[in-house]
């Protein structure tokens, strides 16, 4: 099945549904991740492109779970259909509970900052404690106390024995100022039936049959299919930037060393840059 974001409504009702197995398996290649951390960040992407599908013209969401957990902080970011991610201690294992892999256990207590970059205005964050550090859970308490926006949300990675991720994915369900009180409670008896996500698209139930199976007995509209993927928006020029921008007290300090490597969190891709080129980023920074 391939990674794909599918935009639907249902009577008044704003619902997303998605499959990441492809690229929440990158992620997983990437960060060399344990099953418990891969769960947790595959959540974590999951939940940022649903957020992010409902900004306007492509404006950016980072979605920190930053938790006192053995995985240290969880981070997602979005734009449009590309989404990056990182883990602070990818290999941390824990035992299952419930014989489900213990996300929140890896995540711990802690809070949930969102923050949405939007078209020419100032970034705005928002904050809330974590209910429970399982991902979805805290993105719907997060988005009815923090943003009053009445919504569901639906999230899950299957890992299987070889460590390899099976299937990803998940839904996003928003009720509209107007939406009748039957259609809401009609769609809350269904989503307590649903199996879990990943037994959905592991039975290769697709997103938008995932949309038609929740509104099933009401009208649904399927209004749009996105392709999505992982890809950092890293450079050597945007590096190169920030090192630039650093004070000359501290240029004067990496420029003792010969190389100097920078290495980006979301997709470790490494950077690395001569003494003579630092020199160079400080005589031009000072002309």
């Amino acid at each position: 099945m391939e990674d794909i974001l599918v935009k639907g409504t249902i009577e008044g009702v704003r619902i997303y549904a998605l499959c990441t197995t492809k690229l929440v398996e990158e992620l997983n290649v990437i960060h060399a991740c344990s099953p418990l951390a891969i769960a947790a960040l595959g959540r974590a992407v999951s939940g940022a492109l649903l957020m992010a599908a409902t900004m306007k013209d492509n404006e950016r969401i980072t979605l920190r779970f930053s938790g006192d957990g053995p995985l240290g902080e969880v981070v997602a970011d979005a734009k449009g259909n590309c989404v990056r991610g990182y883990v602070d201690h990818p290999q941390v294992c824990l035992p299952v509970k419930a014989g489900k892999l213990d996300v929140g256990g890896g995540v711990g207590a802690g809070n949930i900052i969102v923050t949405r970059y939007l078209a020419n205005a100032a970034p705005f964050n928002g904050y809330c404690q974590l209910v429970n550090g399982e991902i979805a859970t805290d993105l719907t308490n997060y988005l009815y106390t923090s943003e009053q926006t009445p919504s569901s949300v639906a999230l899950g990675v299957l890992v299987g024995t070889d460590g390899k991720v099976k299937a990803a994915g998940g839904y996003f369900i928003q009720a509209m100022p107007d939406t009748d009180d039957k259609v809401l409670e009609e769609l809350e008896n269904t989503i307590v039936t649903l199996p879990y996500v990943t037994e959905l698209l592991t039975a290769g139930i697709t997103p938008e049959e995932i949309i038609e199976k929740i509104g099933r007995g009401l009208k649904v509209n399927i209004n749009e299919k996105i392709a999505v993927k992982q890809q950092c928006s890293c450079s050597r020029e945007k590096v190169e930037g920030m090192l630039a921008a650093l004070p000359d007290k501290d240029l004067q300090e990496i420029e003792l060393d010969e190389v100097t490597e920078v290495n980006c969190h979301f997709c470790n891709k490494s950077y690395k840059f001569k003494n003579t080129e630092i020199q160079a980023m400080k005589r031009e920074k000072n002309q």
